[in-house]
């Protein structure tokens, strides 16, 4: 049960209690002492325990949520309240982490949904800002403090005159740059993962797509590559990354495209020119393995690995957020069959939301879906979508009772199944050596 409470109710609280965080219409942010932080889950309300706030990673971003006043805990009165006058505010969390509860608020005056991001449910305790999070992958790979931008520039560069008519280290400059897509910062840092984005259009019409948003019902976060590269042109590029990188992973499956597998004469003869003049690292491809018969071919010529996406392990759900074109959910289960016979490598990117991903219901059918399929490695991702109109658009049932838990489950999963890899980025060859090793 919710009420409004005015900004000058005042009285003591502990010290040690994560106190809710706000923001005035000018985006000043600062906590309101009488209140204690609540977080999220599916529009129902939970007190936020110590044990699940971490302190605000490097790298985070604080939004100020227009439309949306913040919900907190009164203790004195023992219930849940919203406070007038100031606009709630949540944490985007960097690459590696995953949130597990959403900023808490109730939304007012019909409000516009919200941008492609996720909205973690921030905090001021112990005279900090905390986020309701967990950390999932320890790899600094998109780690900021450790990406020198003036030397990633002026590679780029260097590399525009190496390859000077390679339209794709053109593109992979504009996503770097402009766009701040940390794979391509790093491509042009010679380190870690190389994009090779390929196809500009998809067979999938994803709720939370970041590259494509059909009548502008929101901003898209990363335009979509408007060229078709030719093979020669994304060779070019992974052979020069791989040559260069001690433990190379080269992924088709970018955010700034559709689906690699509509393109896959383009990826076949790339996967056969690199292939043709090296063994090392790992190609893989980020994909909705929406065509089985593409993912035997590209195996069987050196893809070495690939992720699939899923926002849930029931049918309906996932029909809902990625509404298919000419392919269904058993297209995607046959994939994974089809790349544990000939030897891939098979990760989940999981796109996870507090209240929905912990539910009793989806962790039995995850749990079943991850034994069934003998997945080698699941990639906590959050999902980047406003999170009350996830549970309105996918016909979400709200269920009052507590869930599971996000970090719960991922410590369940970890003990059920300690073959299994746990974290967010593709690994590399040496570091699934070093999993299977253990």
């Amino acid at each position: 049960m919710l009420r409004t409470i005015p900004e000058n109710i005042l009285y003591k609280m502990k010290r040690d209690t994560p106190k809710i965080v706000v923001s005035g219409n000018k985006g000043k942010i600062y906590d309101f002492q009488p209140l204690e932080a609540a977080g999220m889950k599916g529009g129902v309300f939970f007190r936020l325990p110590s044990y699940e706030l971490i302190k605000l990673p490097c790298g985070s971003e604080l939004f100020m949520l227009p439309n949306r006043v913040p919900v907190g805990y009164d203790n004195k009165e023992k219930r849940f309240v919203v406070l007038k006058g100031v606009l709630a505010v949540a944490a985007f969390v960097p690459p590696g982490h995953t949130i597990t509860y959403n900023s808490a608020y109730a939304e007012i005056n019909k409000p516009k949904m919200l941008p492609l991001f996720s909205y973690g449910a921030v905090v001021f305790y112990k005279g900090e800002f905390y986020v309701a999070a967990t950390r999932v992958d320890k790899e600094l790979r998109h780690d900021l403090r450790f990406m020198n931008m003036d030397l990633a520039r002026k590679n780029a560069a260097r590399y525009k005159k190496l390859f000077p008519r390679n339209r794709l280290i053109k593109h992979l400059e504009n996503c770097a740059f402009i766009y701040g897509c940390p794979t391509a910062k790093n491509f042009f840092l010679g380190k870690y993962e190389c994009p090779l984005p390929a196809a500009p259009h998809c067979n999938a019409r994803c709720i939370g797509c970041i590259s494509y948003q059909p009548n502008k019902r929101c901003a898209v976060a990363q335009p979509r590559i408007k060229f078709l590269p030719t093979p020669e042109e994304v060779a070019e590029v992974a052979l020069y990354h791989i040559k260069n990188v001690k433990d190379p992973v080269a992924s088709f499956g970018q955010g700034c495209e559709g689906e690699p597998l509509l393109v896959d004469k383009v990826i076949e003869k790339s996967i056969r020119l690199i292939r043709s003049k090296t063994d090392k690292g790992i190609i893989n491809i980020n994909t909705n393995a929406s065509r089985p018969e593409v993912i035997a071919k590209l195996l069987d010529i050196g893809l070495n690995s690939i992720r699939v996406s899923l926002n849930s392990a029931r049918e309906c759900y996932y029909v809902r957020y990625y509404k298919p074109k000419g392919y269904t959910f058993r297209d995607m289960i046959k994939s994974i069959k089809i790349t544990n016979i000939k030897k891939g490598f098979v990760s989940i990117n999981y796109l996870t939301m507090p209240g929905f991903t912990d539910s009793e219901a989806e962790f039995a059918a995850f749990r079943r879906f991850v034994e069934s399929y003998k997945i080698d490695m699941i990639q906590w991702r959050n999902l980047n979508f406003d999170p009350l109109r996830y549970f309105k658009e996918l016909k979400i049932p709200v269920d009052d009772s507590k869930p599971l838990g996000i970090r719960q489950i991922i410590c369940s999963l970890k003990k059920s199944f300690p073959r299994i890899m746990m974290g967010y980025f593709n690994p590399s060859k040496c570091r699934i050596k070093r999993k299977r090793m253990v």
